[in-house]
This record gives structure tokens, sequence and C-alpha cells, in this order.
């Protein structure tokens, strides 16, 4: 029998990739780990739909000035922008969902420096207490 979230996980289409727990001030987020580029690239897009503390967490090797659109993302998110440290650099709050067909030239970017990046859906941020200078214990994350 499959629990909760990994029946959730199923119906979202990421059965695929692992999921951590990283524990936010005001609750636990469950994560889907995006490592690979192909992950990085796909990411939440064509998602109409979060559970409150779902998201995906973005790893980089390293801190640098990291880069998100909301290309083909059918909801809007919040994006938090987490340096190897656990320190929230930035946190982009209701990133909004751009009109079908805009040009990619057109798309906005989202960028502060972080090793993590983690999408939820929009508002969730501050409803679990995530802001800029909280720090968050990013656990050893699932390969």
């Amino acid at each position: 029998m499959l629990s909760a979230l990994a029946a959730a996980l199923l119906i979202a289409g990421q059965s695929s990739l692992p999921v951590a727990t990283v524990n936010a001030p005001r609750a636990a987020m469950h994560l889907w780990v995006a490592r690979s580029e192909r992950s990085h690239e796909l990411g939440l897009m064509e998602r109409t739909h979060l559970d409150p503390t779902q998201g995906m967490i973005f790893v980089f090797g390293r801190n640098n000035e990291r880069y998100f659109w909301m290309k083909d993302t059918l909801m809007p998110l919040d994006m938090v922008f987490i340096e190897h440290d656990g320190l929230v650099r930035a946190v982009f709050s209701r990133v909004p969902v751009l009109a079908p067909g805009t040009p990619d030239s057109a798309i906005p970017l989202i960028h502060a420096s972080a090793q993590y990046v983690v999408e939820l859906g929009a508002g969730e941020a501050l409803r679990l207490g995530i802001v800029a200078g909280e720090k968050l214990a990013i656990p050893s994350l699932p390969k």
C-alpha cells in the first residue's frame, strides 16, 4: 500500500524523483529533489496544483547566481533561493504565470545567489515562515 505522499507523487508524474523533507519554521516541506540538468529544465512545468508544503528543491554543485523563469509553468509559484549554509538569500513570492506562447526572450528571469532553489505553491513561503535571512537546515539530499 502506498503512503499518501507516495500516491500524490505518482499522480503528480514526479515518481522518478526522490523526495526529501526540509523543515521550515512552521512546518516540514516535502520536496522532489531535482539534481540533473533534465530535471532542472522540467521543474514544475505543466503542473496545475501543489498540495500545501509540497514542492521541488533544485540542487546545484555550489553557490552561484541562479536564474529561473516561469516557462510553461501553469500555476503561480514562490521561489526560495538558499545558499550552501542554509541561509535564505531571497524569496520571490507569487511569481505569476505567463500567457501561453510568450516568446522565450520576453520571459522575465528571477535570480539570486544560491546552491538550492525551492519552488512552492504561491503563498506557501510566507505561510511556512520562510523569509530572507532565515536559516534552514538542508539535510543530506537523496541522489
